[in-house]
């Protein structure tokens, strides 16, 4: 009887589901822009499967560390828009020199958690730019949805209804969802190829860094100012929301230096969640708010089995019918999308730089070897330096900081 108690009083159902729901949203509505993200930088099944690993180490240990030290539901997750970033930034990248952009991203986190610059440093960033930044690197996954029905109508469009419908009636399983409606639509329509599903244990595979300056611009720099602003920004804002005083800095510092220790492995961003942190900070979770920590710590504990099994998850994603892969992409990325664009949009001092921001990144321009993102960033900080010349100053509430409506989380 001592037994079962303490049983339930370090699992309590409520909170277990609230973590596995938590899990299941991040992994099913981005886990295959990881994928792809790796494919981006040549990576093969094995290191597919040791940046599932190193991920769900990081957030394992970040999860039941920091909510365990706080006693509040800290969840992390992976930069979805990071990894969103990453499938374009790392074409024509080597393996090594992507490692090195995501040790500096996590070393430029550290140095801001260490030093206390992380609101001064992104201060420095408008939010409307960051979001229109974000905006336009997801352009291309919402338009992969559509796109997707001219040659797989029958699988793409229920998922989208389905979407649709689930945002309406049951809006934290709307991604899940669409995900069983794509299912069963690739089962009666074929395409999965399950002869190269296979179950195994993940196991890591070390990459030495390699600092290419123009790659550190073009991806370490831009996946830096992503994930800061449209993940650790909503992220600290929902624990704050929910009631909990948490310290900003160690979270940024830990996430930081987590993230640093497993880039060589294949973690490319580990940060703050918001919407699956949501689901483990609410009532839901736990009826005692002091208790829903424990709910944060089963989500690491989900995460850290994914990663365990990551080769388990890369085979299953290379047996996924594409038109299936890509739908969940632009599906899990439509509330990120309308959110960005409607924080870029919001103040309308800033409007014009951050359309600028918007539709130079969605472009793909390359110059010198330097991605979208970062010319569409400057090219917005310029637009409104000069839109700003001659211009009276004037008090205005600060703009909201951009939702992470990624399913991440």
């Amino acid at each position: 009887m001592l037994a079962l108690t303490r049983i339930r009083s370090i699992a309590p159902p409520s909170a277990v589901a609230a973590g596995l729901i938590a899990v299941m949203v991040g992994v099913t509505s981005s886990a295959a822009l990881v994928f792809t993200a790796a494919r981006a930088a040549g990576a093969d099944s094995r290191e597919i499967s040791s940046w599932m690993l190193a991920l769900g180490v990081g957030l394992a240990c970040t999860c039941v560390g920091l909510s365990l030290r706080y006693r509040a539901p800290v969840v992390t997750a992976w930069s979805t828009p990071g990894a969103a970033l990453l499938t374009t930034g790392l074409s024509g990248v080597s393996m090594a020199q992507a490692v090195g952009a995501f040790a500096f991203s996590a070393l430029l986190i550290l140095v801001s958690g260490v030093t206390g610059w992380f609101s001064r440093l992104m201060g420095r960033i408008p939010v409307p730019l960051a979001a229109a930044l974000l905006a336009g690197v997801l352009l291309r996954f919402g338009t992969g949805l559509f796109s997707t029905m001219q040659g797989g109508f029958a699988v793409a469009f229920p998922m989208f209804v389905i979407y649709l419908l689930g945002r309406r009636l049951l809006p934290r399983y709307a991604v899940l969802l669409a995900l069983a409606a794509g299912v069963v639509a690739t089962v009666f329509t074929g395409g999965w190829q399950l002869g190269q599903v296979r179950l195994a244990v993940a196991t890591p595979v070390f990459t030495a860094p390699e600092f290419d300056w123009k790659v550190l611009v073009s991806v370490g720099a831009p996946l830096f100012v992503v994930t800061m602003a449209s993940q650790n920004l909503p992220g600290v804002a929902v624990i704050r929301g929910a009631g909990y005083d948490v310290p900003v800095s160690p979270l940024m510092t830990w996430t930081g230096a987590a993230n640093a220790v497993l880039a060589p492995f294949g973690a490319f961003g580990l940060n703050l969640a918001a919407i699956t942190a949501a689901i483990c900070t609410g009532e839901e979770a736990h009826p005692d708010r002091d208790k829903r920590y424990l709910a944060a710590v089963w989500a690491g504990v989900f995460y850290l089995c994914v990663g365990l099994l990551g080769a388990t998850v890369a085979s299953l994603l290379t047996a996924m019918p594409q038109e299936l892969v890509l739908a969940i992409a632009g599906i899990g990325l439509l509330a990120t999308i309308e959110a960005s664009l409607s924080a870029a949009l919001a103040d309308k001092a800033s409007r014009e730089a951050a359309v600028v921001t918007f539709l130079a990144t969605a472009s793909g321009v390359t110059l010198l070897g330097i991605g979208s993102a970062f010319w569409g960033l400057l090219a917005g900080l310029v637009t409104g330096a000069i839109a700003s010349v001659g211009r009276p100053r004037r008090e205005e509430p600060a703009p909201e900081p951009l939702p992470d409506e990624v399913r991440v989380h």
